[in-house]
């Protein structure tokens, strides 16, 4: 669901850009990230997802498309490749594309649901991510089984678990070099708490009940788009959610928003200010696609903002590595 018409509505709510002080927030900086949302397919259907995957979703990135991603890594001069989905597991062409990324960049990261890897065909995946010594950013949205269960789907809390226990079993969350990261969403319309107090709980809830070991927790705050937008409109919380991300606005996160030093890029190739913007069909500002800079010279260009971009400076701020101030 686009949430732009609905956000023109909450016309008592300023336009984000109005709220941007320093000039230079408006522009990138030197290009870190590129990442690369595979595909839309996927096994769950989770009630928080911004991309609004699913197993009926017939978005799949191509190789030609993975190829031109890899030129403009190459040219571009980015230190990480952000691999996500979807399940990204799930699109065919995924694990020639991890092996070509791993060939070229030294920091890998793959975002996984982990219950994938209990599927037919998948169940190797730990093994392969862990030969290409790929960083993991697993989603949890909560060590208790309920929360989980009550956002992904009955059942997927206890899969996960025998998936990170196994991940654990080959290195992840011991070995230096083999990196588990898990993700907090919060499971309705309120905001993540402190993310270190949140950290050292999952940490000791995890631990003390399964053994099971990781490396970080990042908090995601929920951007009132795709499903999780569609959830606050119907049960008539959007207006009230909307108004405690643009009151709880925190202006020293700016500097480290993810759009700054990130490029977004879809299963067809159209490029993005971030995933939250690809969600919302919001392309970059010169409307051009990755074929179009395969042979361009990086140069800044101007961000493109919406309403949804108050999630990510509310309190500690947001992104796809947890909090930002």
């Amino acid at each position: 669901m686009n949430m732009k018409k609905v956000f023109d509505e909450l016309d008592y709510i300023p336009e984000f850009q109005s709220r941007i002080k320093d000039k230079s927030v408006f522009k990138t900086e030197d290009m870190k990230v590129l990442q690369i949302n595979v595909g839309r397919l996927c096994n769950l259907a989770c009630k928080h997802c911004h991309v609004e995957a699913g197993p009926g979703r017939k978005e799949v990135m191509n190789r030609d498309v993975m190829k031109a991603c890899l030129e403009v890594y190459n040219n571009w001069g980015f230190e990480t490749i952000d691999i996500t989905g979807g399940a990204p597991e799930m699109n065919p062409d995924f694990r020639w594309f991890v092996e070509e990324c791993v060939k070229v960049c030294s920091h890998v990261i793959v975002r996984s649901n982990l219950v994938i890897m209990l599927e037919s065909g998948f169940e190797d995946m730990p093994e392969f991510y862990a030969k290409n010594k790929i960083e993991l950013f697993v989603s949890l949205p909560h060590y208790k089984a309920k929360k989980t269960n009550k956002v992904r789907g009955e059942g997927v809390y206890e899969r996960s678990i025998e998936v990170i226990k196994r991940l654990n079993s080959l290195g992840y969350g011991t070995d230096p070099e083999l990196i588990l990261n898990m993700v907090y969403n919060p499971s309705g319309a309120f905001f993540p708490p402190n993310q270190e107090m949140m950290e050292n709980e999952y940490k000791k809830r995890l631990y003390d009940e399964f053994g099971i070991q990781f490396n970080n927790l990042f908090c995601i705050t929920n951007s009132p788009i795709g499903r999780f937008g569609l959830f606050l409109k119907s049960s008539n919380n959007l207006a009230g959610y909307m108004n405690k991300l643009y009151e709880a606005f925190n202006p020293a996160t700016l500097c480290n928003m993810m759009c700054r030093f990130q490029l977004s890029v879809g299963w067809d190739g159209r490029l993005y200010d971030c995933d939250f913007n690809q969600a919302e069909d919001i392309e970059i500002s010169t409307q051009e696609t990755v074929f179009d800079i395969v042979d361009k010279e990086y140069k800044a260009r101007d961000i493109v903002f919406d309403k949804h971009c108050y999630a990510c400076t509310a309190g500690a701020g947001s992104s796809c590595g947890g909090t930002t101030e």
